[in-house]
């Protein structure tokens, strides 16, 4: 087949691992998540994105895919945190050793150098990562090399420029941070494409802030088309785009993937008046000041007195969406105390927290208004 760019042939929904289903004592649900693969795979999709720091994701999908099907029918995807807790190149090198081992998966068809920019990309150079992924790509243990990205776009232009290469990356889009000052959505993707890098898109439900927005949005998106989910115009928004290998939804139950692939098996772009739907919702959306957490925990890492920040916004966002204390307190209350993480109110203020986050969010600064506005 000749293909344009690498990634064409694949199908435009790829299932991100980073979420999936848990039983009750928070462990992952892997029968639930062996029916998810089989209805994924039955519909002629075959992209798997998992992390070596996503906790029991790859053993998780070494018993639903890997065991189950032919090698050559899938591409898995996976990735290397050398931020990660890494002291030497060692350490480093040694996820991708247990990522082999814990998928069972022989080799890699996609291995990404995980979340460059800022402080994190300076582990990635001096751990000598960027050879290290052509030896393993020589070695056929890595079919193709990239990296995720959250940072600037004039980061990713020095960073392409230096690695000219790297095959592939993958960024933050949806229809929320597409002219985001923080993410800057739009301006990365062009980037990456002026340099002809085919676009792995994650996030584009917004760590599922998009599945349910606001309700002056959804009453914009339901006018439109009222069977259709809200998430669904969120992912169809990102697979429109030009150049993109695949688009990761994060599932996190059957009925989700149902729901993806209901509109991902015949999809093929937006119409006109799709997209005049979306950049109404764009400019509602805009109206609303909320914090731009994805929920991706890399703060949760790193932070000394183990707060539950992500909770905390989420609980937050809440509370400026809906209106309601009692239902954000509820929300506080299950995502921070009951998940072990402790509130708001215990921050030191040590900023580490904000040199981890890829959404660049002020996070001491919101943490107080939690404080203020939430916990008092």
């Amino acid at each position: 087949m000749d293909l344009s760019y690498l990634g064409e042939n694949i199908r435009k929904l790829g299932f991100g691992l980073m979420r999936l289903p848990q039983l009750e004592d928070k462990t992952i649900d892997i029968e639930q998540t062996k029916e998810m693969v089989d209805l994924f795979m039955e519909a002629g999709f075959t992209y798997f994105d998992t992390a070596w720091a996503y906790a029991g994701s790859e053993d998780a999908i070494r018993q639903a895919l890997v065991e189950r099907y032919p090698r050559e029918k899938f591409q898995l995807a996976t990735k290397n945190a050398a931020w990660n807790n890494c002291k030497t190149r060692e350490d480093a090198t040694a996820q991708f050793e247990a990522s082999l081992k814990q998928t069972g998966a022989g080799y890699f068809d996609f291995y990404l150098l995980h979340n460059l920019g800022e402080m994190r990309t300076k582990y990635f150079n001096e751990f000598g990562l960027w050879e290290w992924v052509q030896e393993k790509k020589a070695q056929g243990l890595i079919k193709h090399a990239g990296f995720s990205f959250h940072s600037t776009p004039e980061e990713l232009e020095a960073i392409l420029t230096e690695h000219p290469e790297m095959e592939f990356v993958q960024l933050q889009i949806n229809y929320a941070d597409w002219e985001n000052p923080a993410i800057q959505s739009r301006a990365c993707y062009e980037v990456a494409r002026k340099h002809g890098k085919p676009v792995i898109v994650m996030e584009p439900v917004k760590g599922g802030m998009l599945a349910t927005p606001p309700a002056s949005v959804e009453k914009i998106l339901k006018n439109a088309e009222p069977e259709s989910s809200s998430a669904s115009w969120a992912v169809r928004f990102a697979a429109s785009l030009e150049g993109i290998i695949t688009v990761l939804s994060g599932m996190s139950n059957a009925a989700q993937m149902e729901d993806n692939l209901s509109y991902m098996k015949t999809f093929e772009g937006l119409s006109e008046k799709e997209k005049e739907t979306l950049k109404k919702a764009q400019e509602e959306l805009k109206k609303i000041p909320l914090i731009p957490c994805t929920t991706c925990n890399y703060c949760a890492k790193v932070c000394p007195k183990e707060i539950g920040i992500s909770g905390s916004f989420t609980a937050m966002n809440y509370l400026t969406l809906y209106g309601s204390k009692e239902q954000a307190l509820h929300q506080e209350n299950w995502l921070v105390g009951s998940h072990g993480r402790k509130s708001a109110t215990e921050c030191v203020k040590c900023g580490k927290c904000e040199e981890v986050c890829p959404q660049h969010i002020k996070i001491r600064d919101e943490l107080e208004k939690v404080t203020e506005n939430l916990l008092k």
